[in-house]
């Protein structure tokens, strides 16, 4: 018989489970239908696409499976119904939201293709844009298809106010006129979209392609818009930004190589920083704005130029390696109130092909970094000519490196043999410059040491510059290849030898499980390491056809053998063909100065030496008279 201290126990753990078995009951009696629970998700949905701004680009991992091929159909990811299944106090939520345009946020979402020989467009009915953009005839370095932009990594959205709402056209569905389509040839289709707000009063985004080109017209068309638009707006505004993925092998040369440019009208083309973010707010008109990547472009131009442009900005992630930088601009569309208004424009999806980019007009090609001054002249006037011409019979681009290489080391041998012989009559006349120091050793002697040696050149006719012309020559030559190389989209995905991409490093080991040495990285690069010790073999035999004499000073020497093997670091990571030009183009140096060393006979230059030191002395230039007259202000006697 249970005590009266168990049966209170007792009753407590019964009293407890009637508890549980009701809470139980009563969640299941409440709980609601799969009917109500998909009515409550609509509502909400709805609700947040109304009070969402308009959409900005998402991080690209969200996107990366856009591969889908669409006809016009509903997204698959979409999850707002039509309009009529909208419960009446939703619909009233829009009215009160967005006025006139109410019913354009209750509509689902469906994509369009519009594609020819080289690209494929993929337009949705959400915000009426662009959301994604195929390069048929390029991969990525993985071999991956190539898109420009995909996703939900892009948006496009025109604000203003209508009825003192803010109005967004990239959160509201438009109407589509027409259906996806494939042209080819000298063909050409167009594909609308529609932002209603009543009867013959619309927003049209008009788009057309035609056959065997990278250009998209787009043209936005305001008809009827002059009352519903706010009666003060005189300009509506712009927002154009991508999140650009990555498409490269290096992702460091990517980002250095990825930014925005513009064009004032009637002025030059300008741009962001390409290795800091960067914002700039821009005061005049523009003709275009430029979402310049390594070797591929996104551009936006419009015919008669935006009249009030607002900012363009570059924003970094560097813990994101799955693209590269966010690019953004905000321009704006004059709006004069017309029953009939439009503002045409033209989009360019495509490489950065620079003969393809001057044939536009526009000042294109400028995006492609050539060089500033001199460099970009010897770009534009020598390297790119020479390289295209060779191209015309030549597969290899490797071959026709070494090819061009050759001819500009041909074209430059003259004044490369005059600079020899210019130190081959240095060096043999060391012995009477080490003289003449002898005889001034004190620093106070400096002048008349320096007048001494100079006198000497002259009476021998020695022109101590002469060596120094043909580094001046090559030196242009020199930048103006670290400017073309790592821009030449000929060369992307190119192979030879062992170097799988000319565009971007080799590599013969990649270092295991992520180690990487500071200043050098992660690989071992062959043509970065055949460069230099190519220069290490030339800076050698220099101070031996110099006799040495700029390797008197250690600090000079050190500098002269560390200079290579800093760029060992700095080459590592860089474009291969340019590492494999500057090892040729030091190799084909070292085999000239050897074969010039060999036969040029220095006793008989030792010989004319002497015998113009027997001529009557030349007539004074006006700058040793200078020399004369300096030196005699301060007290020295000639």
């Amino acid at each position: 018989m249970l005590n009266q201290k168990d049966d209170n126990s007792f009753n407590s753990i019964i009293g407890i489970v009637l508890i549980f078995v009701i809470l139980i009951g009563y969640s299941i009696y409440t709980q609601p239908t799969q009917e109500e629970i998909e009515v409550a998700r609509q509502k909400r949905d709805s609700i947040t696409a109304l009070e969402t701004k308009p959409p900005k680009p998402n991080n690209p991992s969200a996107s990366q499976d856009f591969d889908q091929e669409v006809t016009g159909e509903t997204a698959p990811s979409s999850t707002i119904p039509n309009s009529n299944a909208f419960s009446s106090s939703v619909q009233e939520l829009a009215r009160n939201k967005l006025g006139v345009f109410a019913s354009a946020s209750l509509a689902e979402e469906k994509l369009y293709i519009m594609e020819n020989e080289l690209i494929k467009v993929t337009l949705s009915s959400l915000g009426g844009r662009i959301i994604s953009v195929q390069l048929k005839n390029y991969q990525t370095h993985d071999s991956l298809p190539l898109f420009l932009f995909k996703g939900d990594s892009s948006y496009q959205t025109l604000n203003f106010f209508s009825d003192n709402k803010s109005i967004a056209t990239g959160s509201l569905y438009f109407d589509p006129i027409g259906r996806s389509f494939e042209v080819l040839g000298e063909n050409t289709n167009e594909l609308s979209f529609r932002l209603n707000a009543g009867d013959n009063q619309y927003i049209e985004f008009q788009y057309s392609l035609s056959g065997n080109t990278y250009d998209v017209g787009f043209d936005i068309n305001f008809v009827g818009m002059q009352d519903i638009i706010a009666s003060n707006t005189k300009y509506i505004n712009m927002d154009w930004g991508i999140y650009v993925p990555r498409q490269e092998k290096s992702l460091n040369n990517e980002r250095i190589n990825t930014t925005i440019y513009y064009k004032y009208k009637d002025d030059e083309v300008d741009y962001l920083s390409e290795t800091s973010d960067e914002r700039e707010e821009l005061k005049s008109k523009v003709e275009w704005v430029a979402f310049k990547q390594q070797f591929f472009s996104s551009i936006l131009s419009a015919e008669n130029s935006f009249d009030k442009p607002t900012y363009v900005e570059t924003l970094t992630d560097e813990a994101k390696d799955n693209y590269v930088k966010q690019l953004t601009a905000s321009f704006s569309i004059p709006f004069d109130h017309l029953r009939n208004q439009a503002f045409p424009m033209k989009y360019y999806f495509g490489p950065n092909h620079y003969n393809s980019l001057k044939s536009y007009g526009k000042n294109y090609e400028d995006i492609i970094p050539l060089g500033w001054g001199v460099f970009g002249w010897v770009n534009m006037g020598l390297i790119i000519p020479i390289f295209n011409f060779l191209g015309k019979f030549i597969s290899s681009y490797g071959i026709i490196i070494l090819i061009m290489t050759i001819f500009i080391k041909v074209l430059l041998f003259p004044l490369m043999y005059k600079s020899y012989l210019s130190t081959a009559k240095m060096r043999v006349l060391k012995p009477e410059v080490d003289a003449i120091g002898e005889k001034f050793p004190k620093t106070e002697d400096a002048m008349k040491k320096q007048q001494a040696v100079m006198a000497l050149y002259k009476k021998t006719g020695v022109n101590p510059m002469g060596g120094c012309l043909p580094m001046l020559v090559q030196m242009p030559i020199l930048i103006a290849m670290y400017r073309f190389f790592p821009s030449s989209i000929e060369l992307r995905q190119e192979g030879f030898l062992w170097a799988t991409d000319l565009s971007s490093y080799d590599s013969i080991y990649d270092f295991p499980n992520g180690f990487s040495i500071p200043f050098y990285g992660d690989h071992v690069s062959l043509f970065t390491l055949l460069m230099t010790v190519a220069t290490l073999l030339s800076v050698k035999m220099n101070s031996e056809m110099s006799g040495g004499a700029q390797m008197n000073m250690p600090q000079m020497k050190v500098m002269m053998y560390l200079m290579p093997i800093m760029f060992l670091g700095f080459f590592n990571d860089f474009a291969s063909a340019l590492s494999y030009y500057y090892f040729v183009a030091t190799m084909i140096t070292f085999g000239q100065q050897f074969l010039m060393r060999r036969f040029v006979d220095e006793k008989a230059i030792l010989a004319k030496i002497e015998q113009n030191k027997k001529k009557p002395s030349p007539k004074k230039s006006s700058f040793q008279k200078k020399m004369e007259k300096m030196a005699k202000d301060k007290g020295y006697k000639m």
